[in-house]
């Protein structure tokens, strides 16, 4: 009784506490000597009830283990990742800004081989040099992968400052479309290029690339003005706008304007323009287009071909007949690269439009397979940096920039196995052309500059 701490309740001395007590302070010393021989396996007795109870000084002897503290998201270099572990490991900005260059660049590399294998046979049978086009098409990649590489070490004040004259400077090359500089296609009736000399180029690839620019910040300082102006803050964006897209539907490419139309419906979407509004425009725009497809013939008979039974397999059908004879010569493997019967004169636009039709027959289900979930690598990584920027602009713009690379590879692929009707669309990164395959990667440099302003990104530019 001598030895025990009792304790008192309500004037009383407790028995059972006292002897609880001296139980207590026992333990405490045995699980103080129990630490200091072993601290690399701590028990509950290792701590005593106080400690436990009330956040008190540790045991006598005891190793208090350190608390585990989560690195910065924009500490510097690899230390933000913690957090990006088993799935989330998909949404690392690090690893989808590395994983959208690796895309870019094997899609840009397959691309030059496809354009040389399917274009040598109709260079040969028109007297050309086999390897012309194939060496014009690496010769466009290289200049593209310069322009991109310039470009992606930009900032994006510098894009901020410069979005307005290119949008201006894209609207002015559209207009001379429409002037004695224009030249256009005799079989499918679109005038959407310009000539001068020997040069000649498609002003609607840079209008893509300046209304993923531009139009993201315009409409978000429309958005912020909205509450005090109304509709009329939008009047400026909404104008040039609809003057871009009228400009290249008066050169009759309706699927250049149809890549336009997705940029546009996403960069007012996601920048809070009214939706009803939204809907009014949807259902003009929806007259237009019918309007221009039943005024050309060649138009009505493409978009009947593609959604009945076609009995002109020689005529309006000829060219997505034999687009689906390739696929499904392709099998699992496919006949081998420079293996292609298709492009010995049977399929037109082969190394253009029709690129994936051999893709697809020459290395099978597998290859066109990894074309197409390259392109899904593609949007996933930019959609999913954009989600974590704090700048809403170019987060747009990032997602406007997803929209047209992947929306324009799925309408053309989507055109070679017959769901949609023959439109004129590349495929970006593949197709032949120096227009668009120098507005893709210049859009690829843009894209990757926005990503390096992510603080996890731009931090492991540093120690790089």
């Amino acid at each position: 009784m001598a030895g025990a701490d009792p304790k008192r309740r309500g004037g009383r001395i407790s028995i059972g506490s006292a002897r609880r007590a001296g139980t207590a302070k026992t333990g405490d010393r045995t699980a103080g000597g129990s630490a200091a021989r072993s601290t690399d396996k701590p028990t509950a007795k290792a701590t005593s009830r106080r400690s436990v109870s009330g956040g008190a000084r540790p045991t006598r002897g005891a190793t208090a283990s350190p608390t585990p503290t989560m690195p910065a998201a924009d500490g510097p270099g690899r230390t933000g990742f913690a957090g990006f572990t088993g799935i989330r490991s998909l949404v690392n900005p690090l690893w989808c800004y590395h994983g959208f260059i690796g895309a870019v660049l094997v899609l840009c590399c397959f691309g030059v081989i496809m354009v040389f294998s399917s274009s040598t046979v109709t260079l040969v049978a028109s007297g050309l040099k086999p390897w012309q086009r194939g060496l014009n098409q690496g010769l466009y990649c290289g200049v593209g992968l310069i322009c991109a590489a310039f470009l992606a070490r930009r900032s994006v004040k510098f894009y901020r400052h410069v979005a307005g004259g290119v949008m201006i400077g894209s609207l002015v090359l559209q207009m001379l479309t429409l002037t004695p500089l224009g030249v256009g296609s005799e079989t499918t009736g679109n005038n959407g290029w310009i000539a001068i000399g020997g040069f000649s180029m498609q002003p609607a690839e840079v209008t893509k690339l300046a209304l993923c620019l531009w139009l993201p910040i315009a409409l978000h300082r429309s958005a912020k003005a909205y509450p005090r102006d109304g509709l009329k803050a939008y009047a400026v964006p909404g104008g040039m706008y609809v003057a871009a897209l009228g400009l290249v539907m008066l050169g009759k490419d309706l699927g250049t304007a149809m890549i336009l139309v997705f940029i546009g419906v996403v960069a007012f979407l996601i920048s809070g323009f009214p939706l009803r509004y939204m809907a009014m425009l949807a259902g003009a725009l929806g007259a237009v287009v019918a309007v221009l497809v039943i005024s050309s013939p060649n138009r009505l008979n493409r978009v009947l071909a593609a959604y009945q039974e076609c009995t002109d397999t020689q005529g309006v059908c000829f060219q997505s007949t034999h687009a689906k004879y390739a696929l499904a010569s392709g099998g699992l493997l496919g006949v081998g690269l420079g293996n292609s019967r298709e492009k010995w004169n049977y399929l037109p636009e082969a190394h253009n439009d029709f690129i994936f039709a051999i893709i697809g027959e020459e290395t099978g289900f597998i290859g066109a397979a990894i074309v197409i979930l390259l392109f899904v690598v593609i949007g996933w990584c930019l959609i999913s940096v954009a989600m974590q920027l704090d700048d809403r602009c170019f987060a747009t713009s990032l997602v406007c920039v997803a929209v047209w690379l992947v929306g324009q590879a799925l309408v053309n692929i989507g055109v070679v196995v017959g769901i949609f009707p023959v439109l004129g669309v590349p495929m970006p990164f593949v197709s032949a052309g120096g227009s668009s395959m120098l507005m893709c990667l210049c859009a690829a440099g843009v894209a990757v500059a926005i990503m390096r302003s992510h603080p996890q990104v731009r931090a492991e530019g540093r120690l790089d």
